[in-house]
């Protein structure tokens, strides 16, 4: 089965305003540039977006978010974007905080189909007992808190139940893929990208380079294609650095 299109703003045109999208990468590493782009372009509203951070001021979701496309962030951090910190701390942009860890494994639950995990990371603090702000007022008081979660005690240690995120769709970024939408990943850039390709109901791939089917080795293949429903290859990669620090003389 061919899944080919031929460009970002096809494989994208259809996502509707208030979609909940996965967008992989961590930082600026291995997000899909194009994609983002595109839904730029189409201008594309009240999303709610699921993804390790926001990019910054102005690149990767970054950009998404200063045109005013975003409603929703699900993130684990957020401190490279001023205006992410402007629009949350306003009353307009509803912000979902998760550690790292348990993004990852929510994400990878949503692909897996479990409905949720008890994990000891937050237990007792303010991610199990509520009260982190989701939603400010424009007065800056806190009109919205996390509620608080199921906990249980395991072999004497206490645990938090989290659950498993799915989406509409998911956005990912691969270093090579074919037709048939079988992915390779280069190096850190797989980070998030390969269980967000599994927890969505489309999967939407961006590749550098689009290959015959038959070229992939099969054991090197870290996304079968049986997740990918669209597929493309885009073209002038930026692959900004989010921060470089060099040293002096």
């Amino acid at each position: 089965m061919n899944k080919v299109v031929s460009s970002a703003l096809e494989a994208v045109r259809d996502i509707p305003d208030g979609a909940t999208i996965l967008a992989g990468g961590f930082g600026l590493c291995g997000i899909p540039e194009t994609c983002i782009a595109a839904l730029r372009e189409l201008g594309t509203k009240g999303l709610v977006v699921v993804s390790n951070n926001c990019g910054v001021d102005d690149f990767g979701l970054g950009i998404l978010l200063h045109n005013r496309q975003i409603a929703k962030m699900v993130s684990s951090y957020v401190g490279e974007n001023k205006e992410f910190e402007r629009q949350y701390l306003s009353g307009e942009l509803e912000v979902e905080l998760t550690p790292q860890g348990t993004l990852a494994e929510r994400l990878r639950a949503g692909g897996a189909g479990i409905a949720a995990f008890f994990t000891p990371t937050g237990a007792g603090t303010a991610i199990s007992d509520g009260g982190l702000p989701i939603r400010y007022a424009a007065d800056g008081t806190v009109t919205r808190h996390s509620q608080k979660k199921e906990t249980r005690e395991i072999g004497g240690r206490s645990y938090v139940l989290e659950e498993a995120i799915t989406a509409d769709y998911a956005l990912v970024k691969a270093w090579r893929g074919d037709r048939l939408g079988n992915l390779v990943y280069r190096h850190t850039a797989m980070n998030f990208n390969p269980m967000m390709a599994t927890a969505a109901r489309v999967t939407v791939a961006e590749v550098e380079e689009l290959v015959d089917v038959g070229v992939l080795d099969p054991d090197h293949v870290h996304t079968p294609g049986i997740y990918v429903h669209r597929i493309f290859q885009g073209a002038r990669y930026e692959k900004r650095i989010e921060r470089r620090i060099t040293r002096k003389g």
